[in-house]
């Protein structure tokens, strides 16, 4: 199989991919935008199938194809599940195109390039922030199971996600949720001996590891952000809601307490440890703060929201607590 350079993108790995304009879709509504580019509600004229369209930022030819949407559509040829969202082709704009006033977008490159995902009808968030909106039991129970069972996949393929969050849990009509926007996720191996970055995962919902400063992590990364995730569906609300860093790591201690060598082991030889060391005693009281959750719930929540990575649970028996619920 052909390889890409750095800052290419080769799109004849597949020999369909690339070969299609986006003519061949009718845009109907931009349903999102972030650093990436801008993302639509389209149709394919052809067949009447309703897709998204993520239309890939370019804003520097010298800079070639961005990082981020290399590794997605890499990560996204490699997984298949019915938890993870479906990258369907790549289409491409022949010339120079405009923007929603009918402007030239001022894109230096010639033409555009669009991810073709499969049109998922919201997102957790979305759904979480309808007035009056509670999740059921049976809801969260569903929605997690689900998560549970795609992030399994990834891992199980060397995938970490590294930006698990509400808005990027896709849900359709019928309650099936994926697993959606993998700009910064990487793949992993158990022997690798390098560093990865520490600056992924959304502020909220990443763990106190990264925080630190850790440079070597595996997939006990995400598992944090999933307990958040799980944390906020019973609650209502997020549970770790900081400002900046130094907070968010207040916030943990208060809820999970102060890390030590006792309750973690090797945590003073993380390179921020010293920096934000609690200056007071602080003790774990999850289970008093969460204290009217279901039982089995809060065990299972007790489990993921662990300081240390290493104690973290993982997937089976997660869903061996889950099905207590």
């Amino acid at each position: 199989m052909a390889m890409a350079a750095p800052g290419q993108l080769n799109l004849n790995e597949s020999p369909s991919w690339g070969s299609r304009s986006v003519d061949c879709f009718e845009k109907l509504e931009q349903i999102g935008e972030g650093t990436y580019g801008q993302v639509y509600m389209a149709r394919e004229i052809k067949t009447g199938e309703i897709v998204a369209l993520k239309k890939i930022r370019m804003d520097n030819e010298r800079e070639g194809f961005p990082i981020t949407a290399i590794r997605e559509i890499k990560i996204l040829k490699k997984l298949h599940h019915e938890n993870v969202i479906k990258l369907k082709e790549i289409v491409t704009s022949p010339g120079p195109e405009k923007d929603e006033q009918g402007k030239p977008d001022g894109n230096k490159y010639k033409g555009g390039i669009y991810m073709v995902f499969e049109y998922m009808d919201h997102d957790l968030t979305g759904l979480a922030d309808r007035p009056g909106m509670r999740f059921t039991v049976p809801q969260i129970k569903c929605y997690m199971r689900q998560l549970l069972t795609g992030l399994h996949y990834c891992h199980v393929n060397q995938v970490l996600h590294r930006d698990i969050k509400g808005s990027n849990l896709l849900i359709d009509n019928e309650g099936n949720l994926k697993l959606a926007d993998f700009g910064l996720a990487r793949s992993f191996s158990s022997d690798h001996t390098g560093n990865l970055t520490n600056r992924v995962i959304t502020l909220w919902y990443r763990p106190p590891e990264l925080l630190l400063g850790a440079t070597k992590y595996g997939p006990a990364v995400d598992m944090w952000s999933v307990g958040c995730i799980f944390a906020e569906l019973l609650h209502g609300k997020p549970i770790f809601p900081g400002k900046d860093e130094p907070e968010q790591l207040n916030k943990i201690f208060e809820l999970c307490g102060a890390p030590d060598e006792v309750n973690w082991p090797g945590v003073s030889k993380i390179p921020w440890y010293n920096n934000f060391k609690p200056m007071r005693p602080m003790k774990r009281r999850l289970r008093e703060a969460f204290r009217l959750f279901d039982r089995h719930a809060l065990e299972l929540l007790e489990k993921m929201l662990t300081l240390d990575p290493s104690q973290v649970y993982p997937f089976p028996r997660n869903l061996i607590f889950l099905s207590s619920l």
